[in-house]
């Protein structure tokens, strides 16, 4: 599995990422407002990454209106519903979403895909991390670890989405990375990020499956522990699993699409739009905030990657049981 995720996701810089021939200077489209459209509550990936990237632009200059509109539901799948049926209603929508809209299609938990939209482009990748809460009996993925292996009943490992899909699959990983039965990770689902990192600190469930981008802030304040994260090296004073033993490796990439009919030129202007944002000092601010790494895939090269991850994914959940 850590194979898989690897091959696509390994070297994020920046610099191997920018796509050449996709100039700036001048956009066939003048873009002047962005209406988000995010598919979970407050306080998710998908939130956090709407909002980041809508900071950035206005206070760069790059755009002159920002506006964020919450629509949970299905999964992801209400909202990319949405933008499909009022789609010659949309006219500057951008829709955030990231690898679980590969994954829930391929589940069936909604019946689009990608396909059916517009894609704009990825705009970064989140590493995977497992946290506890301040408090927590665990200290350490060593501690962890041992009480997985003593009980795997009595750990349970939060996310902020259904069994079988992103969240779910990292800490799957990253148990079978340490020799445990993937199989055995007792999964609770919440709808969205910011629920199960509730449950967390109520003491629902032990231990929370997330996006570092999600959980860094409340980490340097010392409000909750990050005992592990999914990236080749430590960052931030966060230990990688790598360095503790475990080969668990993962990125999640996040970005943006807009509903079927926007024109090439239009879904062009909003790339170059992220490709020029990524210059600017407001955005290297969110960007360190979150813990984030820059990856731009923009237009058809976007599309050439989630078909490439839709195969390597699918093949990861068969040998997982959940196709």
């Amino acid at each position: 599995m850590k194979y898989s995720f690897s091959k696509i996701f390994k070297n994020l810089a920046l610099t191997s990422c920018l796509v050449a021939g996709l100039s700036t200077s001048s956009l066939a489209v003048e873009v002047d407002k962005v209406h988000f459209l995010i598919p979970g509550g407050a306080g998710g990936g998908w939130d956090g990454t709407a909002r980041g990237v809508g900071e950035a632009l206005k206070k760069s200059n790059l755009v002159k209106e920002t506006s964020f509109e919450n629509m949970s539901g299905g999964g992801g799948g209400k909202a990319i519903a949405y933008i499909i049926e009022t789609a010659k209603k949309q006219k500057d929508t951008l829709l955030v979403n990231s690898t679980p809209i590969v994954i829930r299609s391929l589940q069936g938990v909604f019946p689009q895909s990608f396909r059916d939209l517009t894609l704009v482009s990825t705009v970064v990748a989140d590493y995977g991390v497992l946290v506890v809460n301040k408090d927590s009996k665990y200290n350490t993925w060593a501690d962890v670890k041992a009480a997985f292996d003593q009980n795997p009943r009595k750990v349970k490992i939060a996310g902020g989405s259904s069994r079988g899909s992103m969240d779910h699959l990292v800490a799957a990983q990253i148990f079978k990375a340490a020799g445990a039965d993937p199989k055995s990770v007792r999964y609770i689902p919440y709808d969205a990020g910011g629920k199960a990192l509730a449950g967390l600190l109520t003491g629902e469930v032990d231990v929370l499956s997330t996006g570092l981008g999600e959980v860094l802030e409340k980490h340097l304040k010392g409000e909750l522990k990050i005992i592990g994260i999914t990236s080749d090296e430590s960052i931030e004073g966060i230990p990688s699993f790598k360095s503790m033993g475990t080969d668990a490796f993962f990125a999640n990439w996040r970005g943006f699409f807009g509903e079927p009919n926007m024109s090439k030129e239009k879904a062009l202007a909003y790339a170059q739009i992220i490709e020029k944002m990524y210059t600017t000092e407001e955005w290297e601010i969110v960007r360190k905030r979150n813990g984030w790494t820059n990856l731009y895939k923009p237009t058809n090269t976007f599309h050439n990657f989630l078909e490439e991850q839709e195969k390597v994914i699918g093949s990861l959940m068969k040998e997982m049981g959940f196709l």
